[in-house]
């Protein structure tokens, strides 16, 4: 599975926006259950460092080169997906950040989670996604891990 590089890495985020120590507790669930996960770069935070300021998807779509740069990141995930799946590993689809300019998957999908699908597009592999909601923080999970249940089964039985 494919997340986004918040989920495994709240350090990334901007200061004062973490959510969780460390990881999100789901993604700690996951790990225990034997789901292996491929981190997702984080352009943000490589573009613009951990103190950059908050940005819309619009600013970040304007930056000069940056799909660009969001493309050649991925690149590598990429070979990695393509490889796994040449194993017959089970792939089941990305998880992403709501309302991030980068990895939102609904409504507005973010930037660099456009250059992903587009990438999978091409290569034939899996667009299954789930996304964390803006109330999930390690305070308040919710009925996240039910909805991950769905979600996960939902997975397998399309593999």
């Amino acid at each position: 599975m494919a997340v986004s590089h918040c989920i495994l890495n709240q350090n990334a985020v901007i200061h004062g926006w973490e959510r969780a120590h460390g990881a999100f507790p789901f993604a700690v669930e996951l790990l225990k259950k034997g789901i292996a996960f491929i981190q997702l770069p984080c352009p943000e935070f490589l573009a613009l460092g951990g103190n950059r300021p908050p940005m819309t998807y619009q600013q970040y779509n304007e930056l000069p080169d940056y799909r660009q740069k969001c493309q050649a990141m991925l690149e590598p995930i990429m070979q990695q997906l393509i490889a796994y799946q040449a194993q017959d590993y089970q792939y089941l689809g990305v998880i992403g950040i709501n309302e991030s300019p980068n990895c939102s998957l609904s409504g507005e999908r973010g930037v660099l989670m456009e250059e992903f699908f587009a990438l999978c597009k091409e290569a034939a592999v899996n667009t299954n996604f789930f996304e964390v909601p803006t109330w999930y923080s390690e305070e308040n999970q919710g009925d996240l891990n039910e909805q991950l249940k769905i979600f996960l089964k939902r997975g397998v039985e399309n593999e």
